[in-house]
């Protein structure tokens, strides 16, 4: 009896002991593992900061390429300057605001990218058509006008709805 009594310390403790350091060994891993997944979603908290920063910059640009906008802002300093002069201020402009976003791509789905550079397209399209309509020496004011009123068509701001593509992507990662 006491040899089995003997037998039962000498297998009990080092099984506890080995237990003990199971435990221990678990607890560390544990302790890695929430670590690396701390990790991670700090970076995936980094990329959506990023990509809400790209969108936030599109809507900005989405924003001033609007024909109203674009107009209002350049009409300012248009007085005495002519229709061709404006025409190309105005599409100089819509280009160095879109390649100033260009880096925001990496960011965005490449629908909504499509969307912003189909806005920058057709914005430059219309304004390009109605310069034309206008004889040489138009003034500033003319253009503006004639661009001003084709603004208020239905048809005319297709920054609106890469306004809300905009919004409806930056609303899916805010989720």
């Amino acid at each position: 009896m006491i040899l089995l009594d003997a037998t039962i310390y000498y297998i009990l403790i080092p099984a506890l002991f080995g237990f003990l350091l199971a435990i221990i060994w678990l607890l560390a891993e544990f302790r890695g593992m929430k670590e690396a997944i701390w990790q991670r979603l700090d970076l995936n908290n980094e990329t959506a900061r990023l990509q809400l920063q790209a969108y936030e910059r599109l809507t900005l640009f989405a924003e001033r390429a609007g024909l109203k906008n674009l107009v209002s802002r350049s009409v300012a300093n248009a007085y005495e300057e002519s229709a061709p002069s404006m025409h190309n201020r105005l599409i100089e402009e819509i280009k160095q605001e879109y390649e100033y976003n260009t880096s925001q791509q990496i960011y965005v789905s490449k629908e909504v990218w499509s969307a912003v550079t189909k806005l920058k397209d057709q914005n430059i399209f219309i304004i390009n058509q109605l310069a034309a309509t206008l004889p040489h020496q138009a003034s500033a004011m003319e253009l503006s006008k004639i661009i001003l009123e084709y603004s208020m068509t239905e048809k005319a701001e297709l920054n609106k709805i890469v306004l809300d593509a905009l919004q409806f992507e930056a609303k899916k990662i805010l989720k």
